[in-house]
């Protein structure tokens, strides 16, 4: 799981609650697989941790000062750091989870998991998984269905079969043919899906729809 030559994961840890981050790293580096590289107070110190020691694992609060979680993971990613993090947060939000993970966060746990939990997750995220009690994987996909949903232009059944004839590459008066109407009312419906998909032209309009979801 790690290249380093002793073998052990190597972690940091970030939290702005010092008793806190001093509990959790003292409960991990108890593991004989564990090295605690460093401790870091902010999302800017644990940025710099990451890029200066390369970590297996960052665990990280995600509303921390300067930097959050979430905007830490991403910043970590942009500069290819090979580290995974892992959220470890008091705030449960769905939309907090989200976005985290949005933002390349390997998983993300509640400061109610205990030192196993967080040791299971190190591992876990190490293999490539995504780390998520269930409690809070019920609200992500809630909370991705609301997106979803938020996103989704409001188009008419007669729009989205339209939308569906245009995708097998039905030309303006095959499609008018199909569905008994004239040609120039099916190039009105064909405005109003562009207008509704933010595009121009049917090719646009094909792929902005599959990539909404409206086409499969």
């Amino acid at each position: 799981m790690t290249s380093h030559d002793s073998g052990n994961i190597r972690v940091i840890i970030a939290d702005d609650h010092p008793v806190y981050r001093d509990g959790v790293s003292k409960e991990l580096a108890s593991a004989p697989n564990i090295d605690i590289i460093a401790t870091c107070s902010n999302g800017d110190e644990a940025l710099k941790a990451i890029l200066e020691h390369h970590p297996d694992v960052a665990i990280l609060d995600y509303k921390m000062p300067m930097l959050n979680g979430g905007q830490v993971a991403m910043a970590a990613a942009e500069k290819a750091a090979p580290t995974k993090v892992v959220i470890l947060s008091a705030f449960t939000e769905d939309a907090a989870v989200y976005q985290a993970l949005r933002d390349g966060a390997s998983g993300y746990l509640t400061k109610e998991s205990d030192s196993a939990d967080i040791l299971d997750a190190v591992m876990t995220c190490l293999r490539g998984e995504v780390v998520l009690p269930n409690r809070l994987a019920a609200g992500l996909i809630s909370e991705i269905r609301s997106r979803a949903e938020t996103h989704r232009p409001n188009l008419t059944d007669r729009e989205v079969q339209i939308l569906q004839m245009l995708s097998s590459g039905l030309s303006t008066p095959a499609i008018a043919k199909g569905i008994f109407l004239a040609p120039s009312t099916v190039k009105t419906h064909l405005q109003h899906i562009c207008d509704k998909l933010g595009v121009s032209g049917r090719a646009a309009a094909v792929a902005e729809a599959m990539r909404r979801g409206i086409l499969s």
